[in-house]
């Protein structure tokens, strides 16, 4: 048998390669977008790609088993549990299989079972593997956003990113029945998850690639619990929000997408007056430069989401999916760009251009003022200035600095009308945050605005330690 991980670290995301060297065959399990790792992978380990694994249809990334029935004439493997509304859509023409708990298939020596556990969402489902060639019981299981290292999948998605009212719930008690028979599995099973810390599906997950159904067992948080109300009520309880493109995932995953290959050629634009245009006529603009070179200099209307690990996560909140894209960076990273907007099903990017070459053709460049937190607290001293903490919601309740007004960066540019007409203090965690929702509110025509360097962390430290001194 062959295993194979694959990581997408800004999406936290895990696939795997499961094949059967005998007959040169392989699975993909919940398959990214760009399957272009898993072709190289196959190629050197002399493996043809048949079938694509899903788990669930996923919020959070576009799967890519369509791009690999397509390539490849791969089987979609997917879940036809969960009722009417939780089927997969437009699979005529692809191969596929529907499955239901209790089913098994194989890949030569192996064989995959289903096990139906719903909670995250209702046609989840795991797949418990058995090598054929080396034993007669399951070696690991596919859990996908049902158990994590160190937590299970979040019940609220539906409620909150699709709207779909009363379903936290019900996906919660689901939940409990899932782990409940989680826990009646051998110890000794691996556990390989579709995700790992930082993801938005769970709040604790572990930054460990895979753990033991024993482990779990003894050490989950999520395992603790007897009764079903107080399961339901923790599992529940300090939920993060989710992305708004979540609810679009759903949709695409569902449905389907435009394969890459149809999706239109990038114009490549040289010349700034253009960009001003395009800003002028309401399309958006992206600036991939970190904040700091940003706020000492950019083109005005432009947004700035820093290219960096968090940078999917916030142009899934921040990005207009029924808008035009264009982007500003350094051409050499537009590909991986493009590969990371496209994981998320952003595939309106229609033009880009050199970030360096822009600034030095436009006439005047726009900026911002970064003020330190004693800075800040003179400033609130004054009448006409707010606070603005972009922070969490769970971030904001835990401590937060007094007077402050709680809107979260990925929802800010929905909530314009709840920012006082005073000049703005923007302020997160440590300044990253508060830096992008700053671009966000200069593009939307805010000006009267700076941001808090170090956030509320140097606050602590440079605030309270000044009152000592003083008293």
């Amino acid at each position: 048998m062959l295993l194979r991980y694959f990581y997408d670290e800004k999406l936290a995301h895990a696939s795997y390669m499961v094949g059967c060297q005998q007959k040169g065959q392989a699975f993909i399990v919940d398959p990214m977008r760009n399957i272009e790792p898993y072709i190289e992978v196959a190629e050197k380990e002399n493996m043809s790609i048949i079938g694509a694994l899903e788990t669930h249809i996923h919020a959070d990334f576009v799967t890519g088993s369509r791009e690999l029935a397509h390539r490849f004439g791969a089987t979609m493997y997917v879940s036809d549990e969960g009722g009417e509304d939780w089927q997969y859509q437009n699979l005529e023409n692809i191969p596929h299989q529907l499955l239901k708990d209790g089913d098994q298939f194989e890949l030569g020596r192996l064989t995959f079972e289903v096990m139906h556990t719903p909670g995250h969402t209702p046609e989840s489902i795991s797949f418990l593997l058995t090598d054929g060639a080396a034993a007669d019981k399951p070696i690991g299981i596919f859990t996908g956003d049902f158990v994590f290292a160190g937590d299970i999948g979040r019940p609220d998605l539906l409620e909150k990113a699709a709207g779909m009212v009363g379903t936290a719930d019900a996906g919660a008690k689901a939940m409990f029945k899932s782990v409940q028979r989680f826990k009646e599995l051998p110890d000794y099973l691996q556990l390989w998850p579709a995700h790992g810390a930082g993801s938005a599906c769970g709040k604790a997950l572990g930054a460990v690639p895979s753990s033991t159904v024993g482990y779990e067992k003894q050490f989950n948080w999520a395992m603790k619990f007897d009764t079903e109300e107080e399961f339901v009520q923790s599992l529940l309880d300090g939920q993060p929000e989710p992305p708004y493109y979540f609810a679009v995932m759903k949709s695409v995953n569902k449905v389907g997408i435009e394969l890459i290959k149809n999706l239109p050629e990038l114009q490549f634009i040289n010349d700034v007056t253009m960009i001003e245009q395009l800003i002028n006529e309401g399309h958006q603009i992206v600036d991939t430069r970190s904040t700091d070179a940003f706020s000492k200099g950019h083109v005005k209307g432009t947004i700035n989401i820093p290219f960096n690990k968090a940078f999917t996560n916030w142009a899934g909140w921040i990005v207009d999916y029924e808008k035009l894209l264009y982007v500003l960076t350094t051409p050499a990273h537009m590909e991986e760009i493009l590969i990371d907007l496209r994981s998320i099903g952003i595939d309106q990017v229609v033009g880009y251009a050199d970030v360096d070459a822009m600034l030095s053709q436009a006439s005047s460049l726009d900026s911002y003022e970064n003020v330190s937190p004693l800075e800040a607290k003179t400033m609130m001293e004054q009448d006409g200035v707010a606070l603005i903490d972009v922070r969490n919601l769970v971030e904001f309740n835990e401590g937060h600095i007094e007077g402050a007004q709680h809107i979260m960066l990925g929802t800010i540019k929905n909530r314009l009308k709840e920012l006082p007409n005073k000049k703005l203090i923007i302020q997160c965690q440590a300044g990253a945050r508060s830096a992008i929702a700053v671009s966000v509110l200069k593009a939307k025509g805010y000006h009267n605005i700076v941001n808090m360097s170090g956030g509320y962390s140097k606050w602590r430290k440079e605030v309270q330690e000044s009152i000592v001194v003083n008293n």
